[in-house]
């Protein structure tokens, strides 16, 4: 049985959330961290997935993919692509399709990978952390994704999770997961009939900030309005500490850190950390050895200072609010509490920016961190046929209008506005049109100038087959269901011909007719259905000749890592058992080996090291074992006679100690019944005593 998944896919880090024991549970990976850094780095043999990725990203800075959410569906000469490409080390290149991809040195020749196959290496590696975690299969997965992720962006990331191995049942926003671990855990919510409780929940994490209106009740949750600021984030703050140093340290010590990848990564690690300081604290040192040129660095920077430094992001702060409180129809007045989630809302300046533009203060009874990933997983429970979860509804928004357009075939309209904007979904609607034979459908944002700047305006494009037209009409009538489903994709979901059947219905007889009245039928004209059309569908999600290519291709690298890392585990164990056999050749087990074998051993073990050092550096797996087990041969008969003797002496121990705790129990019997021998004595006594009275 699956557990179900909830993966929050953060830029900078990504939360892991599971759906177990009757609750929702946060996955630790490898170092016991409740978050796994969102990065994929590439080495000489193998792959630095997540915290691996972090640790060898200051040494292998070139070949360290970080910002994946950010490029994922974004193309090479999308406006965006200028400011994404400030926060990359690693080199961005443009595929045939147009897409960004990212250049790399991986095991020593160069290789390309999409936006979409290096997030599904992430994935792939938290989906083996959970399931390492849990001691369970993971095949269902749920998504959180930014609210301003495109119809396309939205098919590129389930199809990543299609690559790593999972089902992805849901791609919902993140502020609406995080709405629905509020919903789902608040117990005090308004009834089903009373007035729902108005709340405005911000996110602001790495990357993007969000501001979302959301009405509650016991049950059931909707999302009134949406917007965002999608280049604002706490990677803007990092990046403002870090060009504050660069120019101040480009005075202060002659160097130029903007023109050394390596130097300017480290300052921006370490400006991250300040930054988290300075939110607890009024000022805080700041230094780093050996940046670049041997030297080394230090300055120290006060909270005054931050906050005069992104002064121009604080003036951003309101415009998503107004913008959701707009779209909601509501003002300030209306809402009743303010959550704040996302790491950056832990900044003092920021949260009163925020605090002052409702005129309230703000609640945090969420996890910041964990809120989005624990309510995807519940999101995913509910679509796991072998769980029972609490009952809750939800709806999200629309932030664009949808028409379907068609094959102009007779005098009708040849396209319809089906999903306005700000309506709900998930969201079903049928339509009839007239045609004369097989046509075409295609989805397409109605008002193309309200879309981000790079979205592509057609969602997708279908082929309807199997119309045929009866002779003596001129077209047939076809039913066509349109659906926005759960994840904000506008598919068609079915289709069908229409035709009109005459049938015999019954006259419903007058109150007063005799017993024994015949029955009355009258002719009745009926619309029902009557062949199912054929649908193919053209939409951003891969071919399933593209995407098995890209599922071997993963399988093949995670079987690569797996290799090196199992190699370099046999090589660890190799090195350690020289080290151990030395150490006890010459203490423990120097009683149980002869002069002869003690000096065979060492020899063998001094030559085995030799070559561990030298040519067996970068050897096989296989090499290893044969290295290991040629040792062992010899070392075990010695650490046999060693153990032999061992439990000769636990044998003998134990048997004294036997021998003594029956000398104790025999002690103590013999006691007893002297003991009991006197007191019958002292019973005689007395009973003769009593005679003499």
């Amino acid at each position: 049985m699956s557990t179900p998944f909830g993966l929050d896919l953060g830029n900078n880090n990504s939360v892991l959330a599971v759906a177990r024991n009757r609750g929702i549970d946060v996955v630790v990976n490898e170092v016991s961290n409740r978050s796994t850094p969102s990065m994929v780095g590439f080495g000489p043999r193998n792959r630095y997935l997540g915290e691996s990725g972090k640790t060898k990203q200051t040494s292998n800075v070139k070949n360290t993919v970080e910002n994946l959410k950010r490029i994922i569906g974004l193309n090479f000469k999308d406006p965006d692509f200028d400011i994404e490409g400030k926060f990359f080390n690693s080199k961005l290149v443009q595929l045939k399709n147009g897409k960004v991809g990212v250049k790399v040195n991986f095991g020593g020749k160069t290789h390309t990978f999409s936006a979409t196959q290096l997030t599904a290496m992430l994935i792939d590696k938290v989906k083996h952390t959970v399931q390492q975690e849990i001691k369970s299969t993971v095949t269902d997965v749920c998504l959180a994704v930014p609210v301003w992720y495109s119809e396309e962006q939205r098919y590129n990331i389930a199809d990543a999770a299609r690559i790593a191995g999972l089902n992805p049942v849901r791609i919902v926003n993140d502020a609406t997961a995080a709405a629905v671990s509020y919903g789902v855990f608040k117990s005090d919510l308004p009834g089903p009939k009373e007035k729902p409780r108005i709340v405005s929940l911000v996110d602001i994490g790495h990357s993007t900030y969000t501001c979302s209106v959301i009405a509650f009740r016991q049950g059931e949750m909707k999302v009134l309005g949406t917007s965002y600021d999608k280049h604002f984030g706490g990677r803007d703050f990092d990046r403002a500490i870090t060009e504050h140093f660069a120019d101040q340290f480009k005075d202060k010590y002659k160097i130029d850190i903007r023109q050394n990848a390596k130097a300017y990564n480290r300052i921006l690690c370490a400006a991250e950390k300040l930054k988290k300081v300075l939110s607890a604290n009024t000022t805080a040192p700041f230094s780093v050895e050996s940046v670049m040129d041997d030297i080394d660095v230090s300055s120290q920077l006060s909270r005054e200072e931050l906050e005069e430094l992104v002064k121009p992001l604080l003036k951003r702060v309101t415009d998503p609010i107004s913008k959701s409180l707009s779209q909601a129809n509501l003002t300030v007045n209306d809402i009743e509490f303010v959550e704040i989630i996302g790491g950056t809302t832990r900044i003092p300046i920021l949260k009163k920016s925020i605090s002052d533009a409702f005129g309230k203060p703000l609640s945090s009874t969420l996890n910041q961190d964990e809120a989005v990933a624990k309510g995807a997983a519940f999101i995913c429970a509910i679509h796991s046929p072998t769980l029972r979860v609490k009952p809750f509804k939800f709806e999200d928004i629309n932030p664009y209008s949808v028409s379907y357009t068609w094959d102009k075939q007779v005098e009708d309209e040849d396209h319809l506005e089906v999903f306005p904007a700000n309506s709900s979904y998930p969201s079903t609607k049928l339509i009839t049109l007239h045609r004369t034979g097989d046509f075409y459908m295609k989805a397409t944002y109605t008002d193309t100038s309200k879309l981000p700047r790079g979205t592509p305006a057609t969602i997708a494009k279908w082929k309807l087959t199997g119309v045929n037209v009866p002779k003596g009409q001129d077209f047939v009538p076809v039913k066509i269901k349109l659906r926005c489903d759960p994840s904000g994709l506008h598919i068609i979901e079915s289709a069908y011909t229409l035709e009109d059947i005459t049938v015999r219905e019954p006259v419903p007889l007058p109150e007063d007719a005799p017993e024994d009245a015949e029955p009355q039928f009258k002719e009745v004209i009926k619309t029902v259905k009557k062949d199912t059309l054929g649908i193919t569908a053209e939409t951003f999600a891969l071919n399933p000749v593209e995407l098995n290519d890209l599922i071997e291709k993963e399988n093949e690298l995670t079987n690569q890592d797996k290799l090196v890392a199992e190699t370099e585990d046999r090589k660890n164990t190799l090195e350690e058992y020289i080290y151990t056999l030395r150490a006890k050749l010459d203490n423990e087990y120097s009683d149980f080996a002869s002069d002869a074998e003690k000096k065979k051993l060492k020899e063998m073990l001094a030559t085995t090291e030799d070559w561990l050092y030298d040519d067996g550096d970068d050897s096989t797996k296989a090499k290893y074992i044969a290295k290991y087990e040629e040792l062992a041969s010899l070392g075990n008969i010695i650490r046999g006679r060693y153990l032999a003797k061992e439990e000769e002496k636990r044998q003998k121990l134990r048997a004294n100690q036997e021998a003594s705790r029956m000398d104790d129990i025999a002690e103590k019997l013999a006691a007893q019944r002297k003991a009991q021998a006197s007191s019958d004595e002292g019973s005689e006594d007395n009973d003769e005593n009593m005679d003499l009275d």
